[in-house]
């Protein structure tokens, strides 16, 4: 008896144990599991849809399209909720066959049909879809409950690699479209716009019983940039592929950009598609993304004697009408620092050593001058500084005693004042701060560089005495009618005042081992034919050993922009 008993007993604590079990793993569920079964639950039976809205169009001046929309149609097949696929699905998928010439009836593709339709979701089964196509399947189908026409939009760039380096390009990140440089980086929240948000409730199949729109979307916004595609075209076709340099167009007056180049350049268009990573690796051969523009720095050279000869006449070291022999070099700490042209020059006024490119009356300055005045004078140029233009830049270097003490722990060499007096040593500037330097010798202030219509002109007053910028300006005169820029006599009507420059990158014995070697070519100009808008063009190609590249690049240009100009009136 006593051995049934401690049976029934046991079989009563285990039924007991396992009730309490129970109760408590439910205890523990129900309360304190309530919150993330119920986040679950709710997720089994609501989705979250994002809609993406449109892109912002970017413009030129004129009102043509730089960046903008196209139109993508994609064939959809939406599932209903069934099995599988009924005879009537099976017919239809036979007839796409026939019109899209893609087989829809077997493979992977087949089995994400069946899958979609199992689950009620979509599945693309051709994008884009030409027009043909889509016109036959509108006519066929346009009562067919699983076939969906479906248009989304996509980045375009009309103008392929022309003004690359503004507009930039956008990438895919996940599935957002995302600006990654230029102006589509820069106002990527702008261009963007506002998402519109959907929430679906759909039961255990997958079938959507409801939606309703939670955040409404908009549009993004609309970019007018300063850029006229019409000379960003003449500037292109003027710079040949093979050169690496810049050229930008700049108004004077207000500073806008009117057309900008980077050699190399990119067709932002190639990044609408994912690419391979050979492609990616080729597409670093040059460095085609950075704008040299903006963001490189390079050593000026003799456009530099504009700030050198500033200098000099406003310290009263040289006299505007003064005379100067240049017999080729002139000696400083037992060295000889040599002319460009080592015959020299002869008696020569201050103006014409600015045209030809004297050195030697330049080296006299570097022997009188103290280098932090010359510091400053970069400065109240707009060297070593940023510009303030809405694109990242590099803010270049102008060298004094100060900064060398701190970055080199040396003292100041007179002898490297020489060097800084044309253009040399270790100054370097952006080919956007030597044509904005340009700007304001005719302008008498500095302006801030504009890309987009609405920016604001903000100036700067130029902190140089009106004599000495009418000295400058007939200086950059005779550039042009006799000195390094005559070739430019060329281009009748306009009227023409320029600057050219051969900046040395290393040491001139080594010109001849590598082509790394060679000096950079520079020309600017201060230009105006008839009655339009004065402009400042800047050239700077490097490593092609002086500046006849550049100043070919230059004549080229006008002579299609004078014939732009006159069709255009």
């Amino acid at each position: 008896m006593s051995s049934i008993t401690s049976k029934i007993t046991l079989v009563v604590a285990a039924v007991l144990v396992t009730f309490i079990i129970i109760i408590a793993r439910l205890l523990y569920l129900q309360m304190y599991c309530q919150a993330y079964f119920a986040e679950r639950s709710t997720k089994n039976f609501i989705r979250y849809e994002t809609h993406h809205t449109p892109r912002g169009d970017i413009y030129d001046i004129h009102g043509h399209l730089l960046a903008t929309n196209k139109p993508i149609t994609s064939l959809m097949w939406q599932g209903t909720g069934n099995k599988g696929l009924n005879a009537f699905q099976k017919s239809a998928l036979e007839e796409l066959t026939a019109i899209v010439e893609k087989d829809f009836l077997s493979g992977q593709l087949y089995e994400k049909i069946v899958y979609a339709e199992r689950r009620n979701q979509k599945v693309v089964l051709e994008s884009p879809l030409d027009f043909s196509a889509l016109s036959k399947i509108a006519e066929k189908f346009s009562q067919h409950s699983n076939i969906v026409i479906d248009t989304t939009f996509k980045r375009f760039y009309p103008y392929n690699h022309y003004a690359s380096h503004v507009i930039g390009y956008v990438g895919n990140i996940r599935v957002f479209t995302q600006g990654q440089s230029g102006l589509e980086k820069q106002f990527d929240v702008d261009l963007s716009g506002k998402s519109t948000e959907m929430c679906h409730v759909v039961n255990s199949a997958g079938r959507r019983l409801s939606q309703k729109e939670i955040e409404k979307g908009s549009s993004g916004s609309d970019l007018y940039t300063t850029i006229d595609i019409m000379l960003q075209q003449l500037c292109e076709k003027s710079f040949p592929d093979y050169y690496t340099g810049s050229f930008i167009l700049f108004n004077p007056v207000d500073g806008a950009i009117k057309a900008l180049v980077s050699r190399p350049s990119y067709d932002p268009n190639i990044f609408l598609h994912p690419i391979s990573s050979d492609t990616w690796r080729a597409l670093q051969e040059g460095n085609p993304f950075l704008n040299r523009a903006f963001d490189a720095s390079y050593p000026s050279g003799s456009i530099f004697k504009l700030i050198t000869i500033s200098a000099a006449l406003e310290h009263e070291i040289i006299a505007s009408d003064m005379t100067w022999n240049c017999t080729g070099y002139t000696i400083f700490g037992n060295r000889k620092y040599w002319c460009g042209r080592k015959s020299g020059h002869g008696e020569i006024t201050v103006e014409q050593a600015v045209a030809t490119s004297c050195n030697t009356l330049f080296f006299e300055i570097g022997k009188k001058i103290d280098i932090d005045v010359l510091a400053d004078y970069a400065r109240k140029f707009g060297l070593g500084e940023k510009t303030h233009c809405i694109l990242p830049e590099k803010s270049g270097l102008v060298p004094n005693r100060e900064w060398k003490f701190t970055t080199k722990g040396e003292r100041w060499w007179p002898g490297e004042t020489l060097s800084v007096t044309i253009g040399q040593s270790f100054l370097l500037v952006t080919p956007i701060q030597i044509v904005r330097m340009i700007a304001s010798i005719f302008t008498g202030y500095l302006v801030n560089p504009r890309l987009l219509e609405n920016e604001p002109i903000i100036t700067t007053a130029l902190d140089i005495r009106p004599e000495t910028r009418s000295f400058l300006k007939k200086s950059m005169k005779m550039v042009v009618r006799y000195g390094t820029g005559r070739s430019m006599r060329k281009i009748k009507d306009i009227k023409i005042y320029g600057k050219t420059s051969t900046a040395q990158t290393s040491d001139l014995g080594k010109r001849i081992l590598d082509p790394k070697y060679l000096e950079h070519g520079w020309l600017v100009i201060y230009f105006q034919y008839k009655d339009n808008d004065p402009l400042v063009l800047g050239v700077m190609v490097e490593r092609v050993g002086s500046a006849h590249v550049a100043t070919t690049i230059a004549k080229d240009f006008l002579a299609e922009y004078k014939n732009y100009m006159d069709r255009v009136e």
